[in-house]
Formats: structure tokens, sequence, C-alpha cells
């Protein structure tokens, strides 16, 4: 697959393989991903997009049988070589969870300790960092003189907002979001979407989604994946998002979209 000539490709896998003890959970999964763009991950229920998601930053390393084999890299750094340090890769690559993980502390440490693990000690370099965060998901005028609250009195969707202001507090590269709408009301949801349009003019997105009008609202790149007869997940078709609704190259693509399974 060609890119558009103006984006380079931030994220890039390579036959990539996933493996939960003997199960074979990810087959052969090869695609780019153009920087300051966003791709939505879309498919059945149980074809891997939650795994493939988190290929990229190695959260399956936290699963004690997750074993990978193949390539990923972000830019020229090798995810998976032994060299790559993965909290600095964490920290390049950022996650925000279906639900939100607020931890049971003040809205301002929600924010701050991802720097303070990175080394950030001045009380102004975190007032500052804490304060352009909550800026940049449209926060801090609402909630900038309850800093010191817990961030769990926080609706659902200011804390959606949190979390992927403590994700942007360490600024990372790439953003990766797993179904990261899913537990919001509509008008909550078209908020965190108009968030996502923005972000995007400066990080690298890769959504997982189940709803198709949400892919087409807010991505420019669609993955389609499903499950192959030996029961593992497999990429199917990866494409512009207006082409791939619109015109799929491939069959099965076109009966998940249209319906027909799925």
């Amino acid at each position: 697959m060609t890119l558009e000539p103006e984006k380079k490709t931030k994220l890039r896998t390579n036959a990539l393989n996933l493996f939960y003890g003997s199960h074979h959970a990810l087959r052969d999964i090869t695609m780019d991903i153009p920087e300051c763009s966003i791709t939505a991950i879309i498919g059945p229920s149980g074809c891997g997009k939650s795994s493939l998601l988190r290929m990229f930053n190695r959260m399956n390393d936290l699963i004690p049988s997750a074993r990978a084999e193949g390539e990923a890299f972000i830019d020229e750094l090798s995810i998976y070589a032994k060299s790559t340090y993965v909290p600095d890769l964490r920290k390049k690559v950022g996650m925000v969870f279906q639900k939100p993980n607020v931890f049971p502390k003040s809205i301002y440490e929600n924010i701050a300790i991802g720097p303070k693990s990175h080394g950030v000690r001045k009380k102004v370099q975190l007032n500052e960092i804490v304060e352009r965060s909550l800026h940049k998901v449209h926060l801090w005028d609402e909630i900038k003189d309850c800093l010191k609250h817990n961030a769990l009195t926080l609706s659902t969707e200011r804390q959606q907002r949190l979390c992927i202001a403590r994700a942007l507090a360490v600024e990372p590269e790439v953003i990766l979001m797993d179904e990261s709408c899913s537990a919001l009301d509509p008008e909550s949801t078209m908020r965190v979407e108009q968030l996502m349009l923005e972000l995007a003019q400066n990080y690298t997105i890769m959504i997982v989604t189940h709803n198709m009008e949400q892919a087409i609202r807010v991505s420019d790149w669609s993955a389609f994946m499903m499950i192959d007869e030996e029961k593992r997940g497999i990429l199917v078709e990866h494409e512009l998002t207006e082409r791939l609704f619109s015109k799929p190259k491939d069959k099965r693509t076109e009966d998940y979209i249209t319906g027909r399974f799925g």
C-alpha cells in the first residue's frame, strides 16, 4: 500500500505474530501507519484488535504467556528489540483504555505522576505540564479550581479526558485508544471524537472501535481484521477509510461493513 506523499510512516509492522502460550492470536500482521493521522481498527469481537493495539507499546508483556515474533517499529526504533527500554517506549506510545482508569488521587496528581516518574521534580515545571495537558483536552477551564479534588469525583467523560491528558503529559508521539468512547453517552462521545481530530494534527492516533460510524467520522485510515479458520486474528484490508467503506477490495470486508457477518 502506498501512503499519502506528505505523510511519513510512524509505525510499521512486518509479519508480526502474537502468541498466548500455544494459542496463535495474531498472524503475520503487516501494515504501515502514517504520522499525524487517525487509524481505526475494526472487526468482529475476538479477532485481536486490542491485542494488536497493545503490541505497539508492549502492554502484552504484562501477560506471562505472551510472546511476539516478527517486526514492529516506531520510526526506526525496533519495538521488540532486546535493547529497547520499555519505559521509554511507553513514554513515546501512550494508551487510553475502554473505561477511564483514573488513579484514586487528586486531579493534579493524576497528571503529574507521569512526568514525576520520568524525573521532573520542580513544582513550577509540574504546574506548567498539568495546565498545558488539561488545556489540550479542554478541561482546564472546567476544573482548574478543583485540582486538589479526587479525580474519581469527575464525570465519566471528564475522567476519560483526564486519562488522555495524563497520556499527553509525558509528551508521547503516538496515542493508542482502545474503545475509549464505548462507556460514554452520544454527547460525550462527540466531544471526545472532536478532541481526537484536534490531537491528530500533532500526534499519531490508533483507535479500536466496534462503531463503524465512528471510524467513518474520525479516521483517515481503517484496518479490517477478522478470525481465520484456525482462530487466528488476521489483517484483511488496510486502506484509506473513505475507500475501505465505499469500495472495499476484499469481499470479506464488504460483508462485514454491510452487516452480512460480525
